[in-house]
């Protein structure tokens, strides 16, 4: 089975962090957000891998590349005028052939087994599986209407009155079925492909309850790597066998001062801490660099800015 994955979004969410690196390279732990996704399909035994590609393409591909994944052949769709989750992949209809093929985000962080939503997938006997993620913040991101074990909406938009407390993850397997309802030009795949699919012979899904995050957002990002830390650092020895590397909040090839205080923060490759500095709850993204004395809590940090989250509400002191 050959996978797509989605990667070329111009990542606007996560400003001005993008202006500068495209979203698949935001690392999470010092690993970038795509490379969770390729571990994922590597364990799953799925080797053939199509990314479609826009924003700091060539960026992309150089990366890739130069990382000398094992036994992984991955080719790239470059989009020279961006064409949306339905358009990128109606383009790759040819390169994915008349096989099933599983359709992955690259912007999510999670340990849904792939083997296990490919036999879900297979016994339902539907033309796609969305793979769907219970959350109390359903509402907010936008709920999966669901009746009879079939996906029937999203966001209601088809008007059916259907709510639950699940979401789409951005990871479904679907037949070449789904190309009959897509358009060859900027489109979204639940207008089209997932939509045609629910009106002709149903949508099945299957139930992840495990780590699943979305990390298109400043606010995610950083609490990905900060809350999150040890969650996914769980995932470090499965990553290591699989791709050769694993999540890691301090790089060995930062310069950090001995007289730095680091508490809970990432700290990326190549980054400079001055002395008597002071880091808390932050991110530093590969090159940052802490002057002497300075202080820095709660934010996230580039080459070129340096961006301070707000405090959860629940966390505040009235």
């Amino acid at each position: 089975m050959k996978a797509f994955v989605l990667a070329a979004g111009l990542g606007t969410r996560l400003r001005p962090l993008t202006d500068h690196l495209p979203k698949p390279l935001i690392p999470v732990l010092n690993i970038p957000s795509l490379f969770y996704t390729l571990f994922l399909l590597k364990q799953a035994g799925i080797r053939e891998i199509i990314c479609n590609i826009h924003h700091h393409a060539e960026a992309i591909q150089n990366f890739v590349k130069a990382s000398n994944l094992p036994d992984m052949d991955i080719s790239f769709s470059e989009e020279p005028v961006i064409l949306g989750t339905g358009g990128g992949l109606k383009k790759c209809e040819k390169l994915l052939g008349a096989d099933e093929f599983l359709l992955v985000n690259s912007d999510i962080i999670t340990d849904i087994d792939f083997g296990a939503l490919i036999r879900h997938h297979q016994e339902s006997g539907r033309g796609g599986t969305l793979t769907l993620y219970e959350t109390p913040k359903a509402a907010a991101i936008g709920s999966v209407g669901i009746e009879e074990g079939l996906v029937k909406d999203f966001r209601n938009q088809r008007y059916t009155g259907l709510v639950s407390s699940f979401i789409y993850t951005g990871t479904a397997v679907l037949s070449p079925e789904i190309f009959r309802f897509m358009k060859a030009e900027f489109s979204g795949i639940v207008d089209t492909g997932f939509t045609g699919l629910i009106d002709n012979g149903g949508l099945s899904y299957y139930q992840h309850k495990g780590l699943w995050m979305d990390i298109g957002t400043m606010q995610s990002f950083w609490q990905a790597n900060i809350n999150s830390a040890s969650v996914i650092t769980d995932l470090g020895d499965q990553m290591n066998l699989a791709i050769g590397t694993r999540p890691h909040a301090i790089s060995p090839e930062a310069v950090i001062s001995p007289d730095a205080e680091i508490f809970c923060s990432v700290i990326g490759k190549g980054c400079y801490i001055g002395p008597k500095s002071i880091i808390r709850n932050s991110v530093l993204l590969s090159g940052a660099e802490v002057k002497s004395g300075s202080t820095i809590i709660n934010a996230v940090v580039d080459h070129y800015s340096t961006i301070v989250m707000e405090e959860p509400e629940h966390k505040r002191k009235n």
